[in-house]
């Protein structure tokens, strides 16, 4: 009896065809995508309950336990509608990666930007940053990269000029107009000033980080931007980058990581001792 179920399991084998299999394996892909978009966000919590309900649902028909079932197989239909509205800003997120990925390969064939003129915006930001944090001046500064950040750009005061560490440090000084809000840059240029952030919402973030902090934080979580904070009370420089906060760099550590996420290089931000510079907001 035991030996006719085994040749009944492996004579299944002869049904599946090359379909099949292509079929699984991007499911599998799917599925592993979903799990690593997912591990690192308060989703991956919510996943585990919803996991756990649907275990509930088939354990409740296999028993046939109709009353529970009944419940839990309408909770769900709701529950999916809610989850949607609950979760837009990381769907939202994932999305917007999801579409850059699959340009970035275009976009570096047809629009390629020069390293020198990169490196000298970096080296004026750099220098300006320092100045602020030696004063104890907030100030963020957001870099956008392949996910537009125009929604952002409208809250504030168009300038469109050239990086300059002077034009910085006048904007985020604390009697000007435009020092409260986060200046953008695109395309190597300082385009808009005074700009609002959404601020993140993780429960895990740390006291100790202020507004800007958050604010920078919740640009990161959105887009694939990089935002630059000093913070007012410590003029410690830190910079935000998907959800993640990496803080206590000096100047040569800040234009190092800058080139590593707006140049291409490969090169790992280190500190004196040689670890890398990361804090995770928890």
């Amino acid at each position: 009896m035991f030996w006719d179920y085994i040749v009944h399991f492996f004579s299944l084998f002869k049904l599946i065809t090359i379909f099949d299999i292509i079929d699984i394996i991007c499911l599998s892909g799917v599925l592993f995508v979903i799990y690593l978009f997912m591990k690192e966000r308060r989703a991956g919590k919510l996943a585990i309950g919803v996991g756990f309900i649907f275990a509930l649902l088939i354990l409740c028909e296999i028993l046939s336990l109709r009353a529970m079932q009944y419940i839990l197989s309408h909770a769900i239909d709701v529950g999916l509608v809610l989850l949607v509205v609950i979760f837009q800003p990381e769907i939202r997120s994932g999305l917007e990666k999801l579409g850059d990925n699959s340009l970035k390969g275009i976009k570096v064939i047809g629009e390629q930007k020069t390293s020198t003129q990169t490196i000298a915006m970096i080296d004026e930001i750099s220098n300006a940053t320092f100045e602020l944090a030696r004063s104890k001046t907030g100030a963020l500064i957001v870099f956008e990269r392949n996910t537009k950040l125009g929604d952002l750009i409208l809250t504030g005061t168009v300038i469109n000029a050239q990086v300059s560490s002077y034009l910085l440090r006048n904007i985020f000084f604390d009697k000007a107009p435009l020092h409260d809000g986060a200046v953008i840059i695109r395309d190597n240029r300082i385009y808009s000033a005074g700009c609002l952030l959404p601020l993140s919402i993780n429960s895990d973030i740390i006291k100790d980080l202020g507004t800007r902090h958050r604010a920078a934080i919740g640009a990161s979580e959105n887009s694939d931007c990089i935002a630059v904070v000093v913070s007012e009370e410590t003029g410690i420089v830190s910079i935000a980058h998907e959800g993640h906060i990496y803080r206590n760099f000096t100047r040569a550590t800040m234009k190092k990581k800058l080139e590593e996420y707006l140049v291409h290089t490969s090169s790992q931000v280190k500190n004196k001792n040689g670890a890398r510079i990361r804090m995770r907001h928890k």
